[in-house]
Protein backbone atom coordinates (compact mmCIF):
# COMPACT_ATOMS: atom_id res chain seq x y z
CA UNK A 1 0.00 0.00 0.00
CA UNK A 2 1.00 3.60 -0.40
CA UNK A 3 3.18 5.04 2.34
CA UNK A 4 0.80 7.77 3.39
CA UNK A 5 3.26 8.97 6.02
CA UNK A 6 5.12 10.71 3.21
CA UNK A 7 4.41 14.46 3.04
CA UNK A 8 3.21 14.27 -0.55
CA UNK A 9 2.13 11.76 -3.14
CA UNK A 10 1.43 14.30 -5.87
CA UNK A 11 4.39 13.15 -7.96
CA UNK A 12 3.04 9.60 -8.08
CA UNK A 13 2.09 10.19 -11.68
CA UNK A 14 3.42 9.91 -15.20
CA UNK A 15 5.30 12.91 -16.53
CA UNK A 16 2.85 13.34 -19.38
CA UNK A 17 0.08 14.12 -16.90
CA UNK A 18 2.15 17.10 -15.75
CA UNK A 19 3.08 18.22 -19.26
CA UNK A 20 -0.60 18.10 -20.25
CA UNK A 21 -1.46 20.04 -17.09
CA UNK A 22 1.05 22.72 -18.10
CA UNK A 23 -0.41 22.84 -21.60
CA UNK A 24 -3.99 23.08 -20.30
CA UNK A 25 -2.88 25.94 -18.06
CA UNK A 26 -1.11 27.72 -20.91
CA UNK A 27 -4.24 27.31 -23.06
CA UNK A 28 -6.50 28.82 -20.43
CA UNK A 29 -8.41 25.56 -19.99
CA UNK A 30 -7.60 24.91 -16.34
CA UNK A 31 -11.18 25.86 -15.35
CA UNK A 32 -12.78 23.52 -17.91
CA UNK A 33 -14.57 20.65 -16.21
CA UNK A 34 -14.08 17.11 -17.43
CA UNK A 35 -15.50 13.70 -16.63
CA UNK A 36 -13.33 10.58 -16.74
CA UNK A 37 -14.23 6.95 -16.13
CA UNK A 38 -11.98 4.10 -14.99
CA UNK A 39 -12.90 0.68 -16.38
CA UNK A 40 -11.41 -2.54 -17.79
CA UNK A 41 -12.17 -4.14 -21.14
CA UNK A 42 -11.82 -7.87 -20.40
CA UNK A 43 -12.35 -9.96 -17.29
CA UNK A 44 -9.03 -11.24 -15.92
CA UNK A 45 -7.76 -14.84 -16.00
CA UNK A 46 -10.14 -15.76 -18.81
CA UNK A 47 -12.96 -15.57 -16.28
CA UNK A 48 -16.39 -14.02 -16.30
CA UNK A 49 -16.09 -11.37 -13.58
CA UNK A 50 -13.77 -9.32 -11.38
CA UNK A 51 -13.88 -8.18 -7.75
CA UNK A 52 -13.51 -4.41 -7.35
CA UNK A 53 -10.67 -3.50 -5.01
CA UNK A 54 -8.23 -0.64 -4.37
CA UNK A 55 -10.68 2.11 -3.44
CA UNK A 56 -9.25 2.40 0.06
CA UNK A 57 -5.79 3.13 -1.37
CA UNK A 58 -7.31 5.58 -3.85
CA UNK A 59 -8.99 7.43 -0.97
CA UNK A 60 -5.71 7.58 0.96
CA UNK A 61 -4.04 9.08 -2.09
CA UNK A 62 -6.73 11.66 -2.87
CA UNK A 63 -7.45 12.80 0.66
CA UNK A 64 -5.33 15.88 1.27
CA UNK A 65 -3.45 15.60 -2.04
CA UNK A 66 -1.23 18.63 -2.71
CA UNK A 67 2.09 19.69 -4.21
CA UNK A 68 4.73 20.49 -1.60
CA UNK A 69 7.68 22.85 -1.91
CA UNK A 70 9.91 19.86 -2.50
CA UNK A 71 7.63 18.65 -5.30
CA UNK A 72 7.71 22.06 -6.98
CA UNK A 73 11.47 22.32 -6.58
CA UNK A 74 11.91 18.95 -8.28
CA UNK A 75 9.66 19.94 -11.18
CA UNK A 76 11.48 23.26 -11.55
CA UNK A 77 14.69 21.31 -12.27
CA UNK A 78 13.20 19.29 -15.15
CA UNK A 79 14.36 20.39 -18.58
CA UNK A 80 13.18 20.01 -22.14
CA UNK A 81 15.24 18.84 -25.12
CA UNK A 82 16.75 22.32 -25.43
CA UNK A 83 18.12 22.21 -21.89
CA UNK A 84 15.72 24.91 -20.71
CA UNK A 85 13.17 24.47 -17.91
CA UNK A 86 10.30 22.21 -18.91
CA UNK A 87 7.80 23.99 -16.70
CA UNK A 88 7.35 27.76 -16.47
CA UNK A 89 7.40 29.57 -13.14
CA UNK A 90 3.83 30.79 -13.57
CA UNK A 91 2.56 27.24 -13.96
CA UNK A 92 4.63 25.97 -11.04
CA UNK A 93 3.32 28.78 -8.85
CA UNK A 94 -0.22 27.88 -9.83
CA UNK A 95 0.46 24.21 -9.15
CA UNK A 96 1.84 25.03 -5.70
CA UNK A 97 -1.45 26.70 -4.77
CA UNK A 98 -3.66 24.03 -6.31
CA UNK A 99 -6.44 22.76 -4.07
CA UNK A 100 -7.96 19.52 -5.28
CA UNK A 101 -11.72 19.82 -5.55
CA UNK A 102 -12.77 16.75 -7.50
CA UNK A 103 -16.01 14.79 -7.34
CA UNK A 104 -15.32 11.07 -7.22
CA UNK A 105 -17.89 8.28 -7.36
CA UNK A 106 -16.92 4.62 -7.11
CA UNK A 107 -18.27 1.10 -6.97
CA UNK A 108 -17.61 -0.10 -3.39
CA UNK A 109 -14.79 -2.59 -2.90
CA UNK A 110 -15.82 -6.22 -2.86
CA UNK A 111 -18.48 -5.77 -5.54
CA UNK A 112 -18.50 -8.15 -8.50
CA UNK A 113 -17.85 -6.04 -11.60
CA UNK A 114 -17.66 -6.61 -15.32
CA UNK A 115 -15.94 -5.30 -18.44
CA UNK A 116 -16.72 -1.83 -19.81
CA UNK A 117 -18.62 -0.53 -16.80
CA UNK A 118 -17.11 2.37 -14.80
CA UNK A 119 -15.52 1.40 -11.49
CA UNK A 120 -14.74 5.07 -10.79
CA UNK A 121 -16.15 8.33 -12.15
CA UNK A 122 -13.94 11.38 -11.65
CA UNK A 123 -15.19 14.86 -12.51
CA UNK A 124 -13.98 18.39 -11.93
CA UNK A 125 -11.31 20.70 -13.36
CA UNK A 126 -9.65 18.87 -16.23
CA UNK A 127 -6.11 19.44 -14.94
CA UNK A 128 -6.97 17.81 -11.62
CA UNK A 129 -8.73 14.88 -13.29
CA UNK A 130 -5.65 14.34 -15.42
CA UNK A 131 -3.14 14.56 -12.56
CA UNK A 132 -4.79 11.77 -10.53
CA UNK A 133 -5.18 9.30 -13.41
CA UNK A 134 -1.99 7.29 -12.97
CA UNK A 135 -2.24 6.77 -9.22
CA UNK A 136 -5.90 5.74 -9.43
CA UNK A 137 -5.12 3.19 -12.12
CA UNK A 138 -2.19 1.91 -10.09
CA UNK A 139 -4.37 1.37 -7.02
CA UNK A 140 -7.40 -0.17 -8.70
CA UNK A 141 -5.72 -2.26 -11.42
CA UNK A 142 -3.48 -4.34 -9.20
CA UNK A 143 -5.76 -4.85 -6.23
CA UNK A 144 -8.75 -5.73 -8.40
CA UNK A 145 -6.56 -8.27 -10.17
CA UNK A 146 -5.39 -9.94 -6.94
CA UNK A 147 -8.82 -9.83 -5.27
CA UNK A 148 -10.25 -11.57 -8.32
CA UNK A 149 -7.49 -14.20 -8.28
CA UNK A 150 -8.12 -14.80 -4.58
CA UNK A 151 -11.85 -15.26 -5.19
CA UNK A 152 -11.11 -17.85 -7.86
CA UNK A 153 -8.73 -19.72 -5.55
CA UNK A 154 -11.35 -19.68 -2.80
CA UNK A 155 -14.02 -20.92 -5.19
CA UNK A 156 -11.75 -23.82 -6.08
CA UNK A 157 -11.15 -24.54 -2.39
CA UNK A 158 -14.91 -25.00 -2.03
CA UNK A 159 -15.24 -23.82 1.55
CA UNK A 160 -11.78 -24.82 2.79
CA UNK A 161 -9.67 -22.08 4.37
CA UNK A 162 -7.15 -20.32 2.13
CA UNK A 163 -4.23 -18.36 3.59
CA UNK A 164 -2.18 -15.95 1.45
CA UNK A 165 1.56 -16.76 1.65
CA UNK A 166 2.91 -14.51 -1.10
CA UNK A 167 4.98 -11.74 0.50
CA UNK A 168 8.39 -13.21 -0.32
CA UNK A 169 7.51 -13.47 -4.02
CA UNK A 170 5.54 -10.23 -4.36
CA UNK A 171 6.66 -7.23 -6.37
CA UNK A 172 8.33 -5.31 -3.56
CA UNK A 173 7.01 -4.23 -0.14
CA UNK A 174 4.16 -2.14 -1.53
CA UNK A 175 3.13 -4.92 -3.88
CA UNK A 176 3.22 -7.38 -0.99
CA UNK A 177 1.02 -5.22 1.23
CA UNK A 178 -1.44 -4.47 -1.55
CA UNK A 179 -1.62 -8.15 -2.48
CA UNK A 180 -2.21 -9.26 1.11
CA UNK A 181 -5.06 -6.79 1.52
CA UNK A 182 -6.65 -7.64 -1.83
CA UNK A 183 -6.33 -11.38 -1.20
CA UNK A 184 -8.24 -11.01 2.06
CA UNK A 185 -10.94 -8.99 0.31
CA UNK A 186 -11.17 -11.75 -2.29
CA UNK A 187 -11.88 -14.41 0.33
CA UNK A 188 -8.66 -15.57 2.00
CA UNK A 189 -9.01 -16.11 5.74
CA UNK A 190 -5.61 -14.65 6.56
CA UNK A 191 -2.07 -13.85 5.51
CA UNK A 192 1.48 -14.67 6.51
CA UNK A 193 2.33 -10.95 6.09
CA UNK A 194 2.60 -9.56 9.62
CA UNK A 195 2.75 -5.92 8.50
CA UNK A 196 -0.46 -6.39 6.52
CA UNK A 197 -2.01 -7.88 9.64
CA UNK A 198 -0.98 -4.89 11.73
CA UNK A 199 -1.94 -2.27 9.16
CA UNK A 200 -5.24 -3.67 7.92
CA UNK A 201 -6.48 -5.91 10.72
CA UNK A 202 -6.11 -9.11 8.70
CA UNK A 203 -5.66 -12.35 10.69
CA UNK A 204 -2.06 -13.62 10.45
CA UNK A 205 -0.96 -17.22 10.26
CA UNK A 206 2.35 -19.11 10.27
CA UNK A 207 4.39 -21.79 11.97
CA UNK A 208 7.92 -22.92 10.99
CA UNK A 209 9.99 -23.53 7.86
CA UNK A 210 12.12 -26.43 6.64
CA UNK A 211 15.15 -24.59 7.98
CA UNK A 212 13.87 -25.10 11.54
CA UNK A 213 13.86 -28.85 11.04
CA UNK A 214 17.25 -28.82 9.29
CA UNK A 215 18.81 -26.87 12.18
CA UNK A 216 18.36 -29.89 14.48
CA UNK A 217 19.97 -33.31 14.34
CA UNK A 218 16.62 -35.03 13.91
CA UNK A 219 13.14 -34.06 12.81
CA UNK A 220 11.68 -35.38 16.05
CA UNK A 221 13.96 -33.10 18.09
CA UNK A 222 12.93 -30.14 15.93
CA UNK A 223 9.21 -30.77 16.40
CA UNK A 224 9.63 -31.31 20.14
CA UNK A 225 11.64 -28.09 20.61
CA UNK A 226 9.10 -26.09 18.64
CA UNK A 227 6.23 -27.55 20.66
CA UNK A 228 7.98 -26.62 23.90
CA UNK A 229 8.52 -23.06 22.71
CA UNK A 230 5.11 -22.45 21.10
CA UNK A 231 2.69 -25.13 22.25
CA UNK A 232 -0.34 -23.13 21.04
CA UNK A 233 0.91 -22.72 17.45
CA UNK A 234 1.89 -26.18 16.27
CA UNK A 235 1.40 -26.92 12.61
CA UNK A 236 4.39 -29.08 11.75
CA UNK A 237 5.98 -29.03 8.29
CA UNK A 238 6.43 -32.74 7.60
CA UNK A 239 8.08 -32.92 4.18
CA UNK A 240 11.66 -31.89 4.98
CA UNK A 241 12.87 -35.49 4.67
CA UNK A 242 9.99 -37.98 4.38
CA UNK A 243 6.40 -36.76 4.59
CA UNK A 244 4.90 -39.94 6.01
CA UNK A 245 7.61 -40.31 8.66
CA UNK A 246 7.19 -36.63 9.38
CA UNK A 247 3.47 -37.18 9.98
CA UNK A 248 4.30 -39.97 12.44
CA UNK A 249 6.67 -37.67 14.28
CA UNK A 250 3.95 -35.00 14.39
CA UNK A 251 1.58 -37.54 15.98
CA UNK A 252 4.20 -38.43 18.58
CA UNK A 253 4.73 -34.79 19.55
CA UNK A 254 1.00 -34.13 19.30
CA UNK A 255 0.37 -36.69 22.01
CA UNK A 256 2.87 -34.97 24.29
CA UNK A 257 1.17 -31.64 23.61
CA UNK A 258 -2.20 -33.15 24.50
CA UNK A 259 -0.83 -34.46 27.80
CA UNK A 260 0.18 -30.86 28.60
CA UNK A 261 -3.26 -29.48 27.78
CA UNK A 262 -2.53 -28.29 24.26
CA UNK A 263 -3.68 -29.51 20.87
CA UNK A 264 -1.71 -29.84 17.67
CA UNK A 265 -3.27 -27.70 14.91
CA UNK A 266 -2.11 -29.91 12.07
CA UNK A 267 0.64 -30.56 9.54
CA UNK A 268 1.75 -28.90 6.32
CA UNK A 269 2.94 -30.60 3.13
CA UNK A 270 4.95 -28.42 0.76
CA UNK A 271 6.19 -30.86 -1.88
CA UNK A 272 5.57 -34.15 -3.62
CA UNK A 273 2.35 -35.72 -4.84
CA UNK A 274 -0.03 -33.73 -2.69
CA UNK A 275 -3.08 -35.84 -3.50
CA UNK A 276 -1.46 -39.18 -2.66
CA UNK A 277 0.54 -37.89 0.31
CA UNK A 278 -2.39 -36.10 1.89
CA UNK A 279 -4.46 -39.29 1.90
CA UNK A 280 -1.69 -41.28 3.55
CA UNK A 281 -0.98 -38.51 6.05
CA UNK A 282 -4.71 -38.33 6.87
CA UNK A 283 -4.66 -42.04 7.68
CA UNK A 284 -1.65 -41.58 9.98
CA UNK A 285 -3.24 -38.65 11.78
CA UNK A 286 -6.59 -40.40 12.19
CA UNK A 287 -5.04 -43.63 13.43
CA UNK A 288 -2.93 -41.61 15.87
CA UNK A 289 -6.01 -39.98 17.38
CA UNK A 290 -5.84 -36.64 15.56
CA UNK A 291 -8.89 -36.75 13.31
CA UNK A 292 -9.44 -33.02 13.87
CA UNK A 293 -5.89 -32.02 12.89
CA UNK A 294 -5.73 -30.04 9.66
CA UNK A 295 -3.67 -30.93 6.63
CA UNK A 296 -2.33 -27.75 5.04
CA UNK A 297 -0.97 -27.86 1.51
CA UNK A 298 1.29 -25.36 -0.20
CA UNK A 299 3.70 -25.51 -3.19
CA UNK A 300 2.87 -23.28 -6.18
CA UNK A 301 -0.88 -23.65 -5.83
CA UNK A 302 -3.53 -21.84 -7.84
CA UNK A 303 -7.23 -22.37 -8.59
CA UNK A 304 -6.52 -24.93 -11.31
CA UNK A 305 -4.21 -27.12 -9.23
CA UNK A 306 -6.56 -26.94 -6.23
CA UNK A 307 -9.45 -28.01 -8.48
CA UNK A 308 -7.37 -30.95 -9.73
CA UNK A 309 -6.43 -31.99 -6.19
CA UNK A 310 -10.06 -31.80 -5.13
CA UNK A 311 -11.05 -33.96 -8.09
CA UNK A 312 -8.44 -36.53 -6.98
CA UNK A 313 -9.95 -36.67 -3.51
CA UNK A 314 -6.99 -35.05 -1.76
CA UNK A 315 -7.37 -35.03 2.03
CA UNK A 316 -6.45 -31.35 2.30
CA UNK A 317 -8.58 -28.90 4.24
CA UNK A 318 -6.40 -25.78 4.32
CA UNK A 319 -4.48 -24.18 1.46
CA UNK A 320 -1.46 -21.89 1.61
CA UNK A 321 -1.33 -20.00 -1.68
CA UNK A 322 1.63 -17.72 -2.32
CA UNK A 323 3.39 -16.86 -5.55
CA UNK A 324 0.53 -17.42 -7.96
CA UNK A 325 -1.82 -15.36 -5.83
CA UNK A 326 0.32 -12.40 -4.77
CA UNK A 327 1.71 -11.96 -8.28
CA UNK A 328 -1.56 -12.73 -10.13
CA UNK A 329 0.59 -15.35 -11.85
CA UNK A 330 -1.05 -15.96 -15.22
CA UNK A 331 -2.16 -12.38 -15.91
CA UNK A 332 0.29 -9.67 -14.86
CA UNK A 333 -2.07 -6.71 -15.41
CA UNK A 334 -5.79 -6.02 -15.39
CA UNK A 335 -5.57 -3.55 -18.26
CA UNK A 336 -7.82 -0.95 -16.66
CA UNK A 337 -8.02 2.38 -18.47
CA UNK A 338 -9.13 5.92 -17.60
CA UNK A 339 -10.91 7.75 -20.40
CA UNK A 340 -12.35 11.22 -20.93
CA UNK A 341 -16.07 11.01 -21.70
CA UNK A 342 -17.46 14.56 -21.33
CA UNK A 343 -16.33 18.18 -20.98
CA UNK A 344 -17.97 21.33 -19.66
CA UNK A 345 -16.30 24.68 -20.40
CA UNK A 346 -16.14 27.20 -17.56
CA UNK A 347 -19.49 28.89 -17.07
CA UNK A 348 -21.55 26.36 -18.98
CA UNK A 349 -24.18 24.21 -17.32
CA UNK A 350 -24.43 21.35 -19.79
CA UNK A 351 -21.90 18.59 -20.40
CA UNK A 352 -20.70 17.88 -23.93
CA UNK A 353 -20.10 14.15 -24.51
CA UNK A 354 -16.80 13.02 -26.01
CA UNK A 355 -15.85 9.72 -27.60
CA UNK A 356 -12.56 8.06 -28.54
CA UNK A 357 -12.80 6.24 -31.86
CA UNK A 358 -10.45 3.39 -32.74
CA UNK A 359 -9.88 0.89 -35.50
CA UNK A 360 -10.44 -1.66 -32.73
CA UNK A 361 -14.13 -1.76 -31.83
CA UNK A 362 -13.31 -2.72 -28.25
CA UNK A 363 -11.42 0.53 -27.78
CA UNK A 364 -14.29 2.83 -28.78
CA UNK A 365 -15.29 4.56 -25.54
CA UNK A 366 -18.71 5.43 -24.15
CA UNK A 367 -19.59 9.16 -24.01
CA UNK A 368 -21.40 10.97 -21.20
CA UNK A 369 -21.42 11.28 -17.42
CA UNK A 370 -22.03 7.65 -16.70
CA UNK A 371 -23.64 5.61 -13.97
CA UNK A 372 -24.13 1.87 -13.58
CA UNK A 373 -27.49 0.39 -12.67
CA UNK A 374 -27.56 -3.26 -11.59
CA UNK A 375 -30.80 -5.18 -12.11
CA UNK A 376 -31.79 -8.21 -10.07
CA UNK A 377 -34.28 -10.99 -10.52
CA UNK A 378 -36.91 -11.76 -7.89
CA UNK A 379 -34.61 -14.35 -6.27
CA UNK A 380 -31.85 -11.75 -5.84
CA UNK A 381 -29.60 -13.08 -8.57
CA UNK A 382 -28.10 -10.62 -11.03
CA UNK A 383 -29.88 -9.97 -14.31
CA UNK A 384 -27.68 -7.36 -15.99
CA UNK A 385 -25.81 -4.06 -15.60
CA UNK A 386 -26.89 -1.00 -17.57
CA UNK A 387 -24.57 1.95 -18.19
CA UNK A 388 -26.58 5.16 -18.39
CA UNK A 389 -25.99 8.92 -18.46
CA UNK A 390 -26.79 10.50 -15.09
CA UNK A 391 -27.60 13.81 -16.80
CA UNK A 392 -30.42 12.06 -18.73
CA UNK A 393 -32.08 9.62 -16.32
CA UNK A 394 -34.21 7.03 -18.11
CA UNK A 395 -37.81 6.56 -17.03
CA UNK A 396 -40.31 3.76 -17.41
CA UNK A 397 -39.27 0.59 -19.18
CA UNK A 398 -35.65 0.79 -20.30
CA UNK A 399 -33.81 -0.88 -23.13
CA UNK A 400 -30.20 -1.96 -22.75
CA UNK A 401 -28.17 -2.47 -25.92
CA UNK A 402 -25.04 -4.55 -26.36
CA UNK A 403 -22.39 -2.06 -27.56
CA UNK A 404 -20.66 -4.78 -29.57
CA UNK A 405 -23.87 -5.78 -31.39
CA UNK A 406 -26.71 -3.26 -31.54
CA UNK A 407 -29.15 -5.99 -32.62
CA UNK A 408 -28.84 -7.57 -29.16
CA UNK A 409 -30.88 -5.85 -26.46
CA UNK A 410 -32.51 -6.51 -23.13
CA UNK A 411 -35.48 -4.75 -21.56
CA UNK A 412 -36.14 -4.03 -17.90
CA UNK A 413 -39.54 -3.11 -16.55
CA UNK A 414 -40.03 0.24 -14.81
CA UNK A 415 -40.56 -1.53 -11.48
CA UNK A 416 -37.65 -3.96 -11.87
CA UNK A 417 -35.45 -4.27 -8.79
CA UNK A 418 -32.24 -2.35 -9.30
CA UNK A 419 -29.46 -0.50 -7.49
CA UNK A 420 -27.00 2.21 -8.45
CA UNK A 421 -23.45 0.88 -8.13
CA UNK A 422 -21.48 4.14 -8.17
CA UNK A 423 -21.68 5.92 -4.81
CA UNK A 424 -20.30 9.35 -3.78
CA UNK A 425 -16.80 9.22 -2.34
CA UNK A 426 -15.54 12.82 -2.70
CA UNK A 427 -17.53 15.98 -3.29
CA UNK A 428 -15.55 19.10 -4.18
CA UNK A 429 -12.46 17.41 -2.76
CA UNK A 430 -14.08 16.53 0.57
CA UNK A 431 -14.37 12.90 1.63
CA UNK A 432 -18.05 12.01 2.09
CA UNK A 433 -17.75 8.22 2.03
CA UNK A 434 -17.86 6.18 5.22
CA UNK A 435 -15.10 3.65 4.85
CA UNK A 436 -16.21 0.12 5.74
CA UNK A 437 -14.08 -2.22 7.82
CA UNK A 438 -12.10 -4.67 5.72
CA UNK A 439 -14.18 -7.56 7.07
CA UNK A 440 -17.29 -5.86 5.66
CA UNK A 441 -15.58 -5.50 2.28
CA UNK A 442 -14.71 -9.20 2.36
CA UNK A 443 -18.31 -10.08 3.25
CA UNK A 444 -19.51 -8.00 0.30
CA UNK A 445 -17.22 -9.93 -2.03
CA UNK A 446 -18.56 -13.22 -0.72
CA UNK A 447 -22.16 -12.08 -1.18
CA UNK A 448 -21.43 -10.69 -4.65
CA UNK A 449 -20.01 -14.01 -5.81
CA UNK A 450 -22.96 -15.88 -4.35
CA UNK A 451 -25.33 -13.73 -6.41
CA UNK A 452 -23.65 -14.77 -9.68
CA UNK A 453 -24.85 -17.71 -11.71
CA UNK A 454 -22.32 -20.57 -11.57
CA UNK A 455 -21.98 -20.30 -15.34
CA UNK A 456 -20.29 -16.92 -14.82
CA UNK A 457 -17.90 -18.05 -12.08
CA UNK A 458 -16.78 -21.28 -13.75
CA UNK A 459 -13.15 -21.31 -14.87
CA UNK A 460 -13.59 -22.85 -18.31
CA UNK A 461 -15.55 -20.92 -20.95
CA UNK A 462 -17.56 -18.79 -18.53
CA UNK A 463 -20.85 -17.29 -19.62
CA UNK A 464 -20.76 -13.58 -20.48
CA UNK A 465 -22.68 -11.50 -17.96
CA UNK A 466 -24.89 -8.91 -19.71
CA UNK A 467 -23.53 -5.35 -19.57
CA UNK A 468 -24.95 -2.85 -22.00
CA UNK A 469 -25.74 0.76 -22.75
CA UNK A 470 -29.05 2.45 -22.09
CA UNK A 471 -30.58 3.17 -25.50
CA UNK A 472 -30.04 6.94 -25.50
CA UNK A 473 -26.38 6.48 -24.50
CA UNK A 474 -25.92 4.00 -27.32
CA UNK A 475 -27.59 6.44 -29.74
CA UNK A 476 -25.24 9.27 -28.73
CA UNK A 477 -22.24 6.95 -28.99
CA UNK A 478 -23.24 5.85 -32.50
CA UNK A 479 -23.84 9.44 -33.61
CA UNK A 480 -20.46 10.63 -32.31
CA UNK A 481 -18.60 7.70 -33.85
CA UNK A 482 -20.20 8.34 -37.23
CA UNK A 483 -19.39 12.02 -36.94
CA UNK A 484 -15.76 11.30 -36.03
CA UNK A 485 -15.45 9.02 -39.04
CA UNK A 486 -16.97 11.64 -41.35
CA UNK A 487 -20.05 9.54 -42.06
CA UNK A 488 -22.74 11.46 -40.23
CA UNK A 489 -23.42 13.94 -43.03
CA UNK A 490 -22.74 11.49 -45.88
CA UNK A 491 -24.13 8.08 -44.91
CA UNK A 492 -23.31 6.63 -48.32
CA UNK A 493 -19.64 7.67 -48.28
Amino acid sequence: MLDTTQPSLALLTDLYQLTMAAAYHASGMEATDACFHLFFRNSPFGGGYAIACGLEQAIDYLDGLRFTKADIAYLAERTGNDGRPLFGQEFLGWLAELQFCLDVDAIPEGTAVFPREPLLRVSGPIVQCQLVETALLNAVNFQTLVATKASRVCLAAAGDSVVEFGLRRAQGPDGGLSASRAAYVGGCVGTSNTLAGARFGIPVSGTHAHSWVMAWDTELEAFEAYAEALPNNCTFVVDTYDSLEGARHAVEIGRKLREQGHEMIGVRIDSGDLAWLSKRVREILDEGGFAEAHIVASNELDEHLITSLKDQGAAIDMWGVGTKLATAWDQPALGGVYKLSAVRPDGEAAWTPRVKVSEQTAKVTTPGVLGVRRYRREDGSLSGDMVWDVTRPPSGEVTMIDPADSTRCKRFAADATSEELLVPVFRAGRLVYERPAIAQVRDRATASLASLDPSITRFLNPHTYPVGLEKSVNDVRTELVLKARGLAENPGK
